[in-house]
């Protein structure tokens, strides 16, 4: 009993852990981030100190649009690197002054023939997030006191099933992101194309979801066998007691013999008794080494 709540209190507390991670996971955009190499812009207006993300022109005359403008910066300084970081659905990308970033839909930057599989991972998501909710819900609702214990099984049965599954979905949308991000990095647009990037927390976030839903979704089903085998040990246990019981009753055993003690303390002995000199096992789990047939 108590264990029995323990494991479910477990498996309702992975599953929380999870749908957190997982949700936060998703409407963050921090899965991939890094930096792109861009050519620093000409300055504009009246420069009186060096900015380091625009070059200057060599003209006093900054208003006048018809000077040729000169780059005396070479080698890397006339070059910026600006970070990005990408998500599901936006990837957000530092603008020209540094200060803040410009996002648009990483639908737009993916290649087209691979927004099929984008979108199968957007589909995979949600359906990964709905079904762990669900099993979470069925794990609530199975520690309601108004349900038998059959219908707690039942219900602890389709919570394991939906957590499961929710897991495997997970997994297969991660990997789907993975594939259409590296493949908007080698064939995306020129405008987009980082020149390093790494994953970022979002996308680690999202497999230590996986992780946290299939450790619920194990220790649900952990306690529905366990529960199972119980009952069928305890079925066994009944039925050697009947079969017992009938074969006294057929020798026409007084109800005063009926009672049986044995001197050993060990859990799952093997008894042997005689009554009226026949001999009879019986296979016990009771530890106070009294029996009643």
């Amino acid at each position: 009993g108590i264990r029995r709540a323990h494991r479910a209190s477990l498996a309702l507390t992975f599953n929380y852990v999870a749908f957190a991670m997982a949700v936060l996971a998703v409407t963050t955009s921090y899965w991939c981030e890094g930096t792109r190499k861009v050519v620093k812009p000409f300055c504009t207006g009246l420069v009186t100190v060096k900015q380091t993300y625009c070059n200057r022109f060599n003209s006093s005359n900054l208003n006048d649009t018809r000077l040729v403008q000169y780059i005396y910066e070479t080698g890397e300084e006339k070059f910026l690197m600006r970070k990005f970081h990408t998500g599901i659905w936006f990837s957000c990308e530092q603008t020209v002054n540094l200060q803040g970033f410009n996002c648009r839909s990483f639908l737009e930057i993916a290649p087209d023939h691979e927004r099929g599989v984008l979108w199968l991972c957007i589909v995979a998501e949600c359906l990964y997030i709905t079904l762990l909710f669900t099993g979470g819900a069925l794990m609530v609702i199975e520690m309601c006191p108004c349900f038998n214990l059959i219908n707690r099984l039942k219900l602890n049965a389709f919570a394991a099933v939906c957590t499961a599954l929710s897991g495997l979905l997970g997994m297969v949308a991660h990997m789907m992101f993975t594939t259409a991000f590296q493949l908007a990095v080698s064939m995306g647009p020129e405008d987009w194309r980082p020149k390093t990037w790494d994953y970022s927390w979002s996308y680690f976030l999202a497999w230590g979801s996986f992780a946290t839903c299939m450790g619920s979704a194990v220790t649900a089903l952990n306690r529905y066998t366990k529960t199972i085998i119980e009952f069928k040990f305890k079925r066994r246990s009944i039925e050697k007691k009947l079969r017992i019981k009938q074969k006294i009753l057929e020798l026409e055993v007084p109800e005063d013999l009926w009672y049986i003690t044995s001197s050993q303390e060990q859990p799952d002995q093997h008894t042997v008794f005689y009554v009226n000199g026949i001999e009879t096992s019986y296979f016990s789990h009771n530890r106070g080494g009294e029996y009643h047939l």
